[in-house]
């Protein structure tokens, strides 16, 4: 056995630490910045969506009765004023009449012609024989069905038609609603002023663009921030022998480390979003639409998951939300620390049980890694699941034509906090390779 096997790597602190720990710290600076603003944009993706969900609500939209009754009474009144009758009307409307009195006609005659008991029936009957020609009267009647034909679809006639139906339908739309219409406005007034747009449409494209501006942003930052914890790791490779650098370079991975696992809890992890593109109802021949109903949305980091299930009254969720704190990140944590003792920290304290077993033996109740796994199943399920619901509620059909979008996504978070796992790992096993041999 050699020397170097018996003796703990050299620490003499001298001009190549420094300048390590100036290059370390430089590249260090950058994942933290690249970190900290990748964090701001993933709050501001999900405040951004969480607006956009909010004023597109489909309780504001399909499901309130007052957009139904808007949209029903606008299709009612734009039928009633463009009703007129046209000339295949006005004749069937004619026969119709025609059809009509000569029924009243024979009702008449039958009742006259029928045998009279009293004084009044058969003088009637016998004024009626003498005086009445029933084929002329029969004869008449072509002109009768036209004159009330023409009375009754005259401009001013169909025009009174016309206000007495629209006056039934505004007063049935009055007594129509629900409590969303007050609700719905305010929310649209306020939406409308923050993102200095002046309608739905203005609306929806600078939700668009914003949210496209972020997401390219983003995972350029994620990309600069694993590159410079890749760049810190291939420093390894360079100055494996450089024995004297280890303990600096450790130190300083460590922090890489702890802020790969700050901005992976705090950052956003997996997005669910679940949207109805459009709803489009022929309705009296006319169609009758939504468009952009947001059906449901969540976007959580795993600080926001484990908050949610420590903020529920079930003791149940309670005790699982802090199991999680505990081995996610305060475990974590605490072995980032311990590592950091056992590499600076003196020979008494560096050896010390505590130290070293959460250095070196706390690895199998560190749950970061199942974290990891279990949110790309937590992923899959959800998308799987969404899909086939959004599929049930899609029709296509001569009447109703449905169209949804499922938006469910793994965030940026989710690519640091596993970024977070296997630097992790890769440091657990550089410790054992530089750890002095007496401790193991």
């Amino acid at each position: 056995m050699t020397t170097e096997q018996h003796n703990p790597p050299a620490r003499k602190f001298g001009l190549a630490n420094i300048v390590l720990i100036l290059a370390l710290g430089a590249l260090l600076f950058g994942e933290a910045w690249y970190g900290y603003h990748l964090q701001q944009l993933s709050e501001q993706r999900e405040q951004i969506k969480r607006d956009y969900s909010t004023l597109n609500s489909i309780s504001f939209g399909l499901f309130s009765i007052d957009q139904w009754r808007d949209k029903i009474g606008d299709i009612v009144n734009s039928q009633v004023n463009g009703f007129n009758v046209t000339p295949d009307q006005k004749k069937a409307l004619d026969a119709q009449v025609q059809q009509l009195l000569h029924g009243l006609i024979s009702k008449e005659l039958a009742d006259i012609n029928k045998p009279q008991k009293s004084l009044v029936g058969r003088i009637k009957k016998l004024a009626v024989n003498k005086l009445v020609d029933e084929d002329q009267v029969y004869a008449q009647v072509p002109t009768f069905a036209k004159t009330v034909v023409d009375k009754v679809t005259s401009p001013d006639n169909t025009m009174r038609i016309k206000n007495i139906v629209t006056s039934k339908v505004n007063e049935l739309e009055a007594q129509t609603y629900d409590s969303t219409e007050r609700t719905a406005n305010a929310v649209a007034t306020y939406m409308y002023h923050k993102y200095s747009v002046a309608d739905s449409s203005q609306f929806t494209k600078e939700i668009s663009s914003r949210l496209a501006s972020i997401s390219v942003v983003s995972y350029n930052y994620l990309y600069c921030m694993l590159g410079c914890v890749l760049t810190a790791l291939l420093l390894w490779l360079l100055m494996r022998n450089m024995t004297h650098l280890h303990a600096t370079h450790f130190v300083m991975s460590l922090l890489f480390a702890l802020v790969l696992l700050v901005v992976g809890v705090t950052s956003s992890v997996i997005e669910v979003d679940a949207q109805l593109r459009s709803f489009n109802l022929v309705l009296a021949g006319k169609n009758l639409s939504f468009n952009n109903q947001d059906l449901f949305f969540q976007s959580k980091s795993i600080m926001e998951i484990i908050q949610t299930l420590v903020a529920q009254p079930k003791p149940d969720t309670v005790v699982v939300g802090a199991l999680m704190l505990l081995f996610i990140i305060i475990l974590p944590i605490v072995r980032i620390i311990a590592k950091g003792i056992h590499i600076l920290g003196h020979k008494a304290l560096a050896e010390n049980k505590v130290v070293l077993y959460f250095a070196f033996d706390s690895a199998k109740w560190d749950m970061a890694d199942v974290m990891v796994v279990g949110t790309l199943m937590t992923y899959i399920g959800l998308n799987g699941i969404l899909r086939n619901e959004l599929t049930e509620i899609e029709f296509h059909n001569s009447y109703l034509n449905t169209a949804t979008a499922n938006f469910t996504s793994l965030q940026p978070g989710y690519f640091i906090f596993v970024g977070y796992v296997v630097f992790a790992t890769i440091m657990a096993a550089i410790l054992n390779r530089i750890r002095p041999r007496d401790t193991r």
